[in-house]
């Protein structure tokens, strides 16, 4: 059972000033572990322009620094007997730092845990060293050897012009380059406070251990700089293309559009069920991964979401505590060969297109709702990942799995197709594609030009050979003024 406490509006100054930050607690009295996660409303959308990365910066000096107390390597080493570690991470509307330990070990890992938030040193350092892999991350991961993430990062300029979302959460060569100590010193003071933070407990914890480590955060303001009102996303009419031009044996795409629709909203969870449908991610019971790679053999794997998806670790489940004020549809394609980099693009819109005129079709709904009812069971296997979503229920006001739980079984087709309707199109699109050979690629769609698959392999059976003539010719509405050719070098450089 969740048992939420939230905060209040204080009556005077002074009792604002004691508030406690909210509890989210999951008591578990039989399990010998315990899960602790500290989410602050933070990030990249409190961030000004022109310092993109302070967040995410701020954040590293919070979670993998030295404090006062200690210095990161003596942090390290206490928490090596207690085989714990710190977890953070961040994007754009908040920021995590996370930990399980053995009860055992309760005390001491919490105490660790408040010192690096309440306690920082921020040395200059600590500083030089996270900023520096900050920057190694946007110049050499990113536009290196990332090419996925680079095509999904790429995608977020297009969708996000002008706007916080619209660039890595590791910031900007630019901003990072105008940040010093002082910004990050600044940045902890005004937004990391009690207001912002919510304070999550899972497992076999003592009953009163939740209330008393709120307490400790009490040193920290209890508010700062008010959360910034979002611009709304660039609308934009017919298909946007950015083709990162970089030396690649395949072509890593992403597409997508905003969406106005976030777990709050009763509309998301048929729009889920539609997103399923089109590609879970990294499953093979979507239309796409059947489409694309069973019977085409384009590339490993195509998947669909309707929120921002952030891969935790190497499970196929998304992490947790990545709540966003603002959502996009997004399709993603694993890299596809070159030759049939146009192709992908088209089979991509065309499945999409399909699935707006025609709707889901109704063996697709009954066994994508039969699969997701039991899926979902699967996302919280652990007391991190069931108080992480107990998180976010507190944040959007709704439990994503107990929604679906509840919603699924009463779900109808034609709740799916109203949704999918209103919501998704297959006309205004934004585009990316990384690899090389961008101009004819451009050339060829600028002009509608087919843009026909290249097998590697001999028979290929009729009907889908008859099908590639359609999808190859598939309308896209672009123009040529509407296509972008950008070297990997320039990318996110401010």
């Amino acid at each position: 059972m969740l048992l939420a406490t939230s905060a209040t509006a204080a009556g005077t100054t002074a009792a604002a000033d004691t508030e406690p930050p909210r509890i989210v607690r999951l008591p578990s009295p039989s399990s010998p572990l315990v899960s602790i996660r500290l989410v602050f409303q933070v990030g990249t959308s409190d961030e000004k322009p022109g310092q993109e990365g302070l967040a995410a910066l701020t954040a590293a000096m919070l979670g993998e620094a030295s404090t006062r107390k200690r210095t990161w390597s003596e942090v390290l080493d206490a928490l090596y007997p207690m085989a714990a570690h710190i977890d953070y991470y961040g994007d754009k509307d908040a920021t995590v730092f996370a930990g399980t330990v053995h009860r055992d070990n309760l005390e001491k890992f919490a105490a660790l845990l408040a010192e690096q938030i309440l306690l920082p040193r921020f040395s200059l350092e600590d500083f030089a060293r996270l900023k520096q892999d900050a920057l190694d991350f946007i110049t050499k991961t990113l536009r290196g050897n990332d090419d996925e993430d680079l095509g999904k990062q790429a995608l977020a300029t297009l969708l996000y012009p002008g706007h916080p979302y619209g660039y890595p959460t590791q910031g900007t060569v630019a901003g990072l380059d105008a940040l010093n100590l002082d910004d990050v010193r600044r940045f902890h003071a005004e937004r990391f406070t009690r207001d912002r933070l919510i304070l999550g407990m899972a497992g076999g914890y003592p009953e009163t251990f939740p209330a008393a480590y709120a307490a400790r955060f009490a040193g920290l303001p209890a508010s700062g700089k008010p959360r910034r009102p979002l611009p709304p996303p660039a609308g934009h009419k017919g298909l946007r293309l950015l083709l990162v031009e970089k030396p690649s044996l395949g072509n890593a795409i992403s597409i997508g559009h905003p969406i106005a629709v976030t777990r709050a909203d009763d509309d998301f969870y048929p729009l889920f069920v539609a997103a399923s449908y089109l590609g879970e991610h990294r499953t093979f019971n979507g239309v796409l991964m059947l489409n694309m790679r069973q019977k085409r053999g384009l590339n490993y794997g195509d998947y669909a979401y309707i929120e921002n998806f952030i891969q935790h670790g190497y499970t196929t489940f998304p992490l947790t505590n990545i709540p966003r004020r603002q959502q996009h549809f997004e399709i993603w394609l694993r890299p596809v060969p070159p030759a049939s980099t146009g192709f992908a693009v088209r089979q991509a819109i065309y499945e999409t297109d399909k699935l707006i005129r025609e709707g889901i079709p109704a063996p697709g709904f009954a066994a994508t709702r039969q699969f997701l009812g039991n899926y979902v069971n699967l996302w919280a296997q652990d007391g991190s990942r069931r108080l992480g979503y107990a998180i976010d229920a507190e944040i959007y006001g709704k439990d994503v799995i107990a929604e679906l739980r509840a919603r699924l079984p009463r779900m109808t087709k034609a709740d799916v197709d109203r949704a999918v309707r209103k919501h998704l199109s297959a006309e205004n699109l934004a585009a990316v594609v990384v690899g090389d050979k961008a101009a004819a690629l451009a050339d060829a769609l600028a002009a509608g030009q087919p843009t026909p698959i290249v097998y590697d392999t001999k028979d290929t059976p009729a009907e889908v050979l008859a099908e590639d003539k359609i999808i190859e010719k598939h309308p896209l509405r672009i123009s040529p003024g509407d296509i972008k050719i950008v070297p990997v070098k320039k990318m996110f450089e401010k």
